[in-house]
């Protein structure tokens, strides 16, 4: 099975603010479903029955607190001016509480033999851009401090992901709830 281990955005407010903006602005993209979320703490890959049940442990032994964050601002990657994916972004704080609840991830599980492959940047990603576009980074340049709203992040999930040709579905294996 293909798995990540995430946080889902699941603040209704925040979810209608992210759709209300996918829908208002054109470009030609692939609209992340408003289901489908969330900051990828770390990719996995395809793993076995056998390892899920391994990183379900480990995850377990994370302890962390309850922290709120804030969605705000867009960016996109590669680069503003050829994109292939749109995300939002975090402020500081928030952004940095999940750069450590990412490391706590990558911690417990790189004795299972997962590493990651780049550091880990606190996004939400929004559209996704399979053929190439026209430059949008003066129509993205003006919402780069936009605000979302913002969450309380009290736990975080390992997911399946199977993809289909509509987009992937994602299907919870196991969820792991801050101490505080």
């Amino acid at each position: 099975m293909r798995a990540f281990v995430s946080v889902e955005i699941s603040n209704k407010e925040v979810v209608k603010s992210i759709t209300n903006f996918q829908s208002k602005i054109n470009i030609k993209a692939k609209e992340v479903e408003p289901q489908n979320l969330h900051f990828t703490l770390q990719f996995l890959g395809e793993i076995s029955e056998d390892v899920s049940q391994k990183i379900k442990h480990a995850l377990k032994t994370i302890e962390f607190s309850t922290f709120n964050i804030n969605f705000k601002g867009l960016g996109a990657f590669p680069k503003m001016k050829f994109p292939r994916v749109i995300w939002i972004g975090t402020d500081e704080i928030g952004g940095n509480a999940l750069v450590d609840l990412a490391k706590k991830v990558e911690n417990v599980l790189a004795p299972l033999g997962f590493i990651s492959d780049k550091p880990f940047k606190s996004h939400i990603t929004i559209f996704r851009i399979k053929n190439k576009i026209d430059d949008i980074s003066k129509k993205l340049e003006k919402f780069e401090s936009y605000e979302f709203g913002s969450q309380k992040i009290s736990k975080i999930k390992l997911k399946q992901s199977v993809l289909t040709p509509q987009g992937p579905v994602y299907s919870d294996l196991e969820e792991i709830r801050a101490r505080s």
